[in-house]
């Protein structure tokens, strides 16, 4: 592959290559931004006047003299410019408004009630984006692109949700229609890769080279990052971690496949097993909470059983907590991440999962420092996905994609 392009996109790829060294180094001075990047000093300082003019960046304090006059420092007006992010599905639709830093200046949450259209489904899409476009208006102007993060399979090339297994949707054109019913640029990604952009660009990815991001919740899927890009695979299925097999022998999944990872750890199969040992009379503790709270266990159910002393729903959790490990250490022998993040409502239970997760990759994998692995809950809290979205617009204006020939 050969790189290609006109000046014009040279032009472009300069000016991000400057924006991301302020954003990630600022303040900064012109002359220190062009050591830094090997860019002229006349280029640097007509692309600078260009942000500035744009409103992207501003002009901060005076540095340190090195001999002459003291530098005008730059840094990015991070609050002058918005991006709208979406957490489509499974369950609910989240939507925030964030500025360039990943401050969120207002959220909403909107129920998904099972089975839905197509029409509904992209109609509660915009139906959200109109009302925060209608709540402030008057920062219509500074928003500059919507991310959505789709729960499913999703073809990020052309913003298409190729099939999204909980809502039983397939081929929905996201981007599409979005584009042409707001002005605005739209990416489209799935929920586990966006994920990991938003916790490699605001979250716990700290120095690591390359960072799996693994959202444990309704289902498990993951994304990869490395070197600030997500990894996609051939055919955009990287990340269906949740549908690795780890017992052939064991429960079917969703997908048709049995012993699937998410069969045993992910939020509704904690439920599962929690009201099978409840309605063999093992777990009365969770069994008398549940009747206290309508009859239903869930895993948020367990988790709080446990809270309050309950060895049974402790051991379960542990369980969990150890396949996860397992699928974890599978993990680090194929993509050998510097860091693995955890994020989704089974994370909620970490005091309890997170022991026996790190126990069983020290005690599986194949390396002193494989077995060391960094493994963290996401400190982004329940907008991580939301903000993975915002960053998916982020990663076009700071740093697009390389332009290549075949």
């Amino acid at each position: 592959m050969v790189q290609t392009g006109s000046f014009q996109w040279m032009k472009s790829l300069n000016k991000s290559i400057i924006l991301n060294k302020i954003r990630t180094n600022g303040p900064i001075s012109r002359a220190q931004i062009a050591k830094d990047t090997k860019l002229t000093p006349p280029t640097v300082s007509s692309i600078v006047k260009e942000w500035l003019d744009q409103g992207f960046v501003k002009e901060s304090s005076l540095g340190t003299s090195q001999g002459g006059r003291k530098p005008t420092m730059l840094e990015m007006n991070n609050s002058e410019f918005f991006v709208i992010g979406i957490d489509a599905g499974p369950n609910e639709m989240e939507m925030i408004l964030s500025d360039l830093s990943g401050e969120v200046v207002d959220g909403a949450r909107t129920p998904i009630t099972l089975p839905i259209q197509e029409h509904d489904f992209m109609e509660m899409l915009q139906d959200g984006i109109r009302r925060f476009l209608h709540k402030y208006n008057h920062l219509r102007d500074k928003i500059i692109g919507i991310g959505v993060a789709m729960h499913g399979v999703v073809d990020a090339a052309s913003g298409i949700s190729l099939y999204a297994p909980n809502l039983n949707l397939r081929d929905m054109p996201v981007k599409e229609k979005l584009e042409a019913a707001f002005p605005y640029s739209v990416k489209v990604e799935n929920d586990a890769r966006a994920m990991a952009l938003g916790e490699a660009w605001f979250g716990e990815s700290g120095e690591a080279h390359s960072m799996m991001a693994v959202n444990i919740g309704r289902g498990i899927g993951a994304g990869m990052v490395i070197d600030g890009k997500l990894y996609h695979g051939e055919f955009d299925t990287a990340g269906e971690v949740g549908h690795m097999t780890i017992d052939i022998h064991g429960e079917t999944c969703q997908c048709g496949n049995t012993g699937c990872l998410q069969t045993m750890a992910s939020g509704p199969a904690l439920a599962a097993k929690a009201e099978r040992l409840a309605a063999s009379g093992e777990a009365a503790a969770l069994s008398e909470r549940a009747s206290r709270s309508g009859g239903v266990i869930t895993g948020e159910l367990v988790y709080e059983t446990a809270l309050a002393g309950d060895e049974v729903c402790r051991k379960l959790l542990e369980d969990t907590g150890r396949y996860i490990g397992i699928g974890f250490t599978n993990l680090i022998h194929v993509m050998n991440p510097g860091k693995i993040v955890i994020g989704g409502g089974v994370s909620n239970a970490a005091s309890y999962i997170l022991p026996p997760i790190k126990e069983e990759i020290k005690k599986r994998a194949l390396t002193t420092k494989a077995k060391h692995t960094d493994v963290v809950v996401s400190g982004l809290g329940d907008q991580a996905t939301a903000l993975g979205a915002v960053s998916l617009v982020l990663v076009e204006l700071f740093d697009p994609e390389v332009i290549v020939s075949q």
